[in-house]
């Protein structure tokens, strides 16, 4: 706050306005100013500072995010970010064999930063897609030394031990790449020209009573029993769960809005909800975040939790929400007689998604009713 520097001291200043303004902790505060000292101090003023620049230099108390919340309201940041997936492109595809690298890299690019007909794809696309080309290429590369070389059985060959989603990925990113080299004349013939990527059925069974103890012995924490029970109770999605709101919440009347779709709260929900909304006060008692889910990160801030901490939290260890909301939906079909209006009624869904809920609760009411007559 006393520095020489006057881009520093402005900087200082609105890191403790924005620590005031959203419920920052002390420590938290003279961590970012740590950071931003490490960043600004000696540096002329006016000169941005580029992001990989501040992860870099900063201590390792300090919090890059926050230093870098100060520096983009001060215009002072500089998002290079984009550097390091073209240097992580660079350096893969120079792994590669030499006859192939030089194509792959031009198609990560491309997918990188699109072109008059594509839009670019995020980064996530691209580790995925590369990770499922990567080992294939490298198979190739021992008798091929090209793309135009790779023909329809290669490809076939190469698909074949693969199953479900590890097939269907596979699939999408040779048809990706194929199409990419045929456009720009690398190959003279697209050898996944008809290839299709199958559906992966979804599992529509009731859980059994193993898995619902399963769920019971891993959901212990009062934000884990809480996730769960908004899926089991009122089949809510995960997004639904994200952006929850205080404001959705009418605790005395015993309603909860989900997804804006009015309900009564079940008991489970309720009390999973006290006991959720009791540890928040304690450990965040002057967050500004109005979601009911909230974290270290997001209780400083005002977005929802991300998906990766649901994933963190529950699926990562074997907890599937999806598979709960399912076997909500289904249980509700069993109990009413199959009716798809009283489904999408119910938990606000569409009537193609009820009425396939509705005929697989159907199927199942059928097979109790010929397991019956067989008993007699």
């Amino acid at each position: 706050m006393t520095s020489d520097n006057p881009a520093l001291r402005s900087a200082a200043a609105h890191a403790k306005q924005l620590g005031e303004t959203n419920g920052w902790s002390p420590s938290l505060v003279r961590c970012a100013m740590d950071g931003l000292t490490a960043v600004l101090e000696g540096r002329p003023p006016g000169r941005p500072v580029k992001l990989t620049e501040v992860r870099a230099r900063i201590p390792r108390h300090a919090s890059s995010r926050r230093v870098a919340e100060v520096l983009i309201d001060l215009e002072l940041l500089e998002d290079d970010s984009a550097l390091a997936i073209r240097s992580w492109i660079d350096d893969r595809t120079g792994e590669l064999p030499a006859g192939f690298a030089s194509d792959v890299r031009a198609w990560l690019l491309v997918l990188l930063d699109g072109d008059s007909r594509a839009k670019p794809r995020s980064h996530t696309c691209l580790y995925v897609y590369f990770g499922c080309v990567r080992p294939l290429l490298e198979n190739w590369a021992t008798t091929r030394g090209h793309l135009r070389e790779i023909t329809v059985t290669d490809v076939t060959a190469g698909l074949s031990p693969l199953r479900g989603w590890q097939r269907r990925n596979a699939i999408a990113a040779l048809r990706s790449l194929f199409r990419f080299a045929r456009k720009r004349g690398l190959i003279f013939a697209n050898p996944t020209t008809g290839l299709k990527t199958e559906n992966i059925p979804r599992s529509l069974l009731p859980m059994t009573d193993a898995e619902v103890l399963a769920v019971q012995q891993i959901a212990v924490t009062p934000a884990q029993r809480l996730i769960v029970a908004l899926a089991a109770v009122h089949a809510a999605r995960v997004t639904a769960i994200r952006h929850l709101t205080l404001d959705d919440l009418d605790l005395p009347n015993r309603r909860i809005t989900i997804a804006g779709h009015i309900q009564r709260l079940g008991e489970l929900p309720h009390q999973t909800l006290l006991a959720w909304l009791a540890q928040r006060r304690v450990s965040w008692p002057k967050t500004p975040n109005r979601h009911v889910l909230i974290n270290a990160k997001t209780a400083l801030g005002s977005e929802p939790v991300s998906a990766e901490y649901l994933k963190r939290h529950l699926l990562h260890q074997g907890v599937y929400l999806e598979h709960i909301r399912g076997d909500r939906v289904l249980h509700e079909a069993l109990t009413v007689g199959a009716d798809p209006l009283h489904l999408a009624l119910v938990f606000n869904m569409s009537h193609t998604a009820a009425s396939r809920y509705a005929a697989i609760a159907q199927s199942l009411l059928d097979d109790q009713i010929e397991q019956a007559a067989e008993g007699e």
